[in-house]
């Protein structure tokens, strides 16, 4: 009886280390995900400045302060997510990416939804 005890103990401490293991290598391969995701992307520049604030606009934080805006990526067109910006915040000056800014046409486009 004993060394079915001891077995049965063994197997626990093994497996409670397993799983462990697998949580704690789990939050380490999300974490660069995450931290990825949080980094700025647009940066849009108001017609008149705004008090510091923070808004969610469809699960994107935009950090505002003065007359200028940061978020991370979303999945939308750059013109869409402008217009979301400008509905919330005003009329947008200029609204940029990493690859550049939108067009004239677009931030037209942007204005006239907000």
């Amino acid at each position: 009886m004993t060394a079915i005890r001891t077995h049965s103990l063994r197997n626990a401490v093994f497996a409670g280390a397993a799983l462990l293991g697998t949580a704690l290598s789990f939050g380490a391969t999300t974490q660069p995900a995450f931290a990825a995701s949080q980094q700025t992307y647009y940066t849009a520049s108001l017609a008149a400045p705004v008090a510091a604030q923070q808004v969610i606009i469809r699960g994107v934080l935009w950090k505002c302060e003065g007359s200028t805006c940061t978020a991370a990526r979303d999945v939308s067109r750059d013109v869409n997510v402008c217009a979301r910006l400008a509905k919330k915040v005003g009329a947008v000056a200029t609204f940029a990416t990493p690859k550049g800014a939108i067009t004239a046409e677009d931030l037209t486009r942007c204005n006239a939804a907000g």
